[in-house]
């Protein structure tokens, strides 16, 4: 079973925070008590995990690189809210020491314990995760049953008496056990680990598993209350399989973000004591305690309002932020991405893994957010074109292999090791070269089996015995390039069989002498189409990872593959033309007839060719082809929309993708302008924003 996909993570950040309100009051509480303890001491208890589990999940994600800005943040936010119930503090009459305590340890309000539980527990899963995932979760899952006899089974535990004196000594430290040490860092690497595996496709299994998980955890929650032994009740032995079970769930259901839904959550976190004060106040000013305190629902009604209500003020007190498609952008559909990586991987065979190919920003549709769904979904390959791409990608967290196709100067061999980049080797020159850095350098051997472009001679067997005789290179793979696998022709074939059986050749050559290929790789994207058989150990998927084909030359075989990227512009305005009135530089356009001109906010600086309208190029509005005239301006182009009604400011163009049953693929805007999808894409300029959504077909 497939679930509608939309940004489930974000989302279920509100009813957690939700759920954290009703741990704080009690909704059921004057009418039944059971409800009550199952509401927010059984199934309340998923929202603090869950928030832990969405801070290791994007930390990992991207690699642990923003660990330092994540705990910074963290710790302003945590200070902002010190400072927020500092007054209460003051009138409760803390002492300074307990209040220092609290600081460092426990939270100085009753809710903001999470705040130094996840401060110290993220540091400590860091630490942790060093060591590998199943080490680090077997410590992180020891320290968390530690902290179970000193929460929900602490009248059993210390039954024994060494527990007894153990527990007692913890806790003149620390009241509760549900704190940095004992109960952040195993959700926090839950989430974590949940990274590095590919998103659930179904969420039928998860669904199951999480029903199970929450019927045990309530059997064990109500036991331990009937026997009146919890301390505390923020731990149970069952919530962490509820938790994975209920992750996992929401993975299969998200797609994309909303910042709207974090901040109005972690604005109801922070808020909602503050309110509960607020609400008693109130009803004690107003005489309405049995309405608003004393009846459980009605005080619950009656904070989260208030709660919301503030929250939703402050929302609107921040900064504006640029929408993704204010003027022109780039729409990637994450959906048909991983169809089309699946496809790939099935057509490549069991044996054999996908690297992707993501230079050029990826085919121009974003190399960073394009890496980051290919690594959620299990792709541990990718490839580059030079230096600075491969930096940016680990920047940006992606693990892994990462191969540098082009040429990088020697000198820079140190970035390459810094940055574990695997660089390909141009010639035996190129590998003396990168050997005598001074670096151990991780390489992939370029074979030339006929392109000559670069690599070294597939029959040049002197010079493979060279670089291997190299200590400073580290030979981690072999490759080469079909230059004509794109060409079905008897002359093509028998070229592209002649490479293959080169490299063939040569990886034999290089077994018998004793050397370590390392993973071998020929097949590109048309290769995989045409040529399936020549597969090794990966399968170079580029412009086909993508969904497009180069040119109109057929393929030997039809893959289900969907184009990912779309091409978008607002309207900036629509205008009337008598006829004989003319537009654009050079007043290239002429209206033959009563005329409707809208200008388009794109132009030829944002990557579109500036032959285009004078080749037939055409945009897409409300679903009817519409086609440029003039002469394409840098930021801007005219589009005659005539014969298309009801077309304003505003109103959304296609020029490359889908409107209504109205398509312009890549493919055609290519074939008009002489060239091939590959340039079209990957001219499309930066300053284009990215928007990534979901289509279902």
């Amino acid at each position: 079973m497939t679930a509608r996909r939309f940004p489930a993570l974000d989302a279920f950040r509100l009813a957690a925070a939700v759920l954290v309100v009703t741990i704080h009051t009690g909704p059921l509480g004057s009418i039944a008590p059971a409800a009550d303890f199952w509401l927010t001491r059984v199934l309340a208890r998923v929202a603090v995990p869950f928030f832990l589990m969405v801070s290791g999940y994007f930390l990992a994600a991207h690699g642990w690189k923003d660990l330092r800005r994540f705990w910074l943040h963290a710790a302003l936010v945590y200070l902002t809210a010190v400072a927020l119930y500092l007054p209460l503090n003051l009138y409760a009459g803390d002492s300074a020491a307990h209040w220092l305590r609290g600081l460092l340890w426990e939270g100085t309000a009753y809710h903001l314990w999470y705040f130094p539980a996840l401060l110290w527990g993220v540091l400590l899963a860091r630490a942790l995760a060093r060591l590998g995932m199943p080490a680090a979760l077997g410590i992180a899952g020891a320290l968390y049953l530690a902290g179970l006899g000193g929460d929900s089974y602490f009248g059993l535990i210390t039954r024994l008496p060494a527990a007894a004196r153990w527990y007692a000594t913890l806790f003149t430290v620390t009241d509760y056990t549900r704190n940095g040490l004992f109960y952040a860092p195993l959700f926090l690497l839950l989430g974590a680990a949940l990274a590095g595996q590919p998103a659930p496709r179904s969420c039928r299994g998860s669904a199951l598993g999480l029903s199970a998980g929450l019927a045990a955890l309530t059997a064990e929650a109500f036991r331990l209350r009937g026997l009146a032994v919890q301390r505390h009740d923020s731990m149970y032995l069952f919530l962490p399989v509820c938790m994975v079970f209920l992750f996992r769930l929401l993975l299969s259901c998200n797609a994309g973000r909303s910042r709207a839904a974090r901040d109005l959550s972690l604005l109801i976190y922070l808020l909602h004591p503050g309110c509960i004060v607020a609400v008693r106040g109130l009803a004690k000013l107003t005489g309405t305690r049995a309405l608003l305190v004393d009846n459980s629902l009605g005080h619950f009604g009656a904070v989260p309002a208030l709660t919301l209500a503030a929250a939703l003020v402050l929302c609107q007190l921040r900064p504006l932020s640029l929408p993704a498609d204010a003027r022109a952008w780039r729409e990637l559909d994450a959906d048909a991405l991983r169809g089309n990586l699946h496809a790939l991987q099935q057509a490549a065979g069991p044996d054999c893994r996908v690297m992707a190919v993501v230079k050029a920003d990826a085919y121009g549709h974003g190399a960073r957010p394009v890496a980051r769904l290919l690594q959620r979904e299990g792709v541990r390959d990718f490839a580059v074109a030079c230096l600075q791409e491969g930096i940016a990608l680990r920047k940006g967290g992606i693990r892994g292999t990462i191969l540098v196709l082009g040429w990088t100067d020697p000198r820079l061999a140190p970035l390459l090791a810094r940055w574990r980049l695997t660089q390909a080797v141009a010639s035996l020159e190129h590998g003396q070269a990168l050997a005598a850095s001074g670096c151990r350098v991780r390489v992939h051997l370029a074979l030339d089996t006929g392109m000559h472009r670069i690599g070294v001679g597939a029959r040049d067997y002197e010079a493979l015995a060279r670089l291997y005789a190299l200590p400073g290179l580290k030979i981690t793979g072999v490759f080469s390039h079909l230059c004509v696998s794109d060409d079905l022709s008897p002359t093509g074939t028998a070229f592209t069989r002649q490479q293959a059986e080169a490299f063939r050749k040569a990886l034999a050559w290089l077994q018998a002498q004793g050397f370590a290929a390392g993973q071998a790789h020929l097949l590109a994207s048309y290769g995989i189409l045409n040529t399936p058989e020549d597969s090794f150990d990966l399968v170079r998927a580029g412009i086909a990872l993508y969904g497009v084909y180069s040119d109109d030359a057929p393929a030997r075989r039809a893959l289900p593959l969907r184009p990912v990227l779309s091409l978008k512009a607002r309207v900036a305005l629509v205008r009337p033309l008598a006829p004989g009135e003319s537009a654009g530089y050079g007043l290239a356009f002429t209206a033959a007839r009563p005329t409707k001109l809208a200008v388009l906010a794109i132009g030829y600086a944002d990557g579109l060719p500036r032959c285009l309208p004078r080749q037939g190029g055409r945009v897409l509005l409300h679903g009817v082809s519409c086609p440029m005239v003039g002469r394409m301006c840098m930021d801007q182009l005219l589009v005659d929309v005539t014969d298309t009604p009801d077309v304003t400011a505003g109103d959304t163009a296609t020029l490359i993708g889908r409107d209504g049953d109205g398509c312009i693929p890549v493919e055609e805007v290519a074939r008009r302008c002489g060239t091939i999808s590959n340039e079209i894409l990957s001219r499309l300029g930066s300053r284009l924003a990215l928007r990534c959504v979901t289509h279902h077909s």
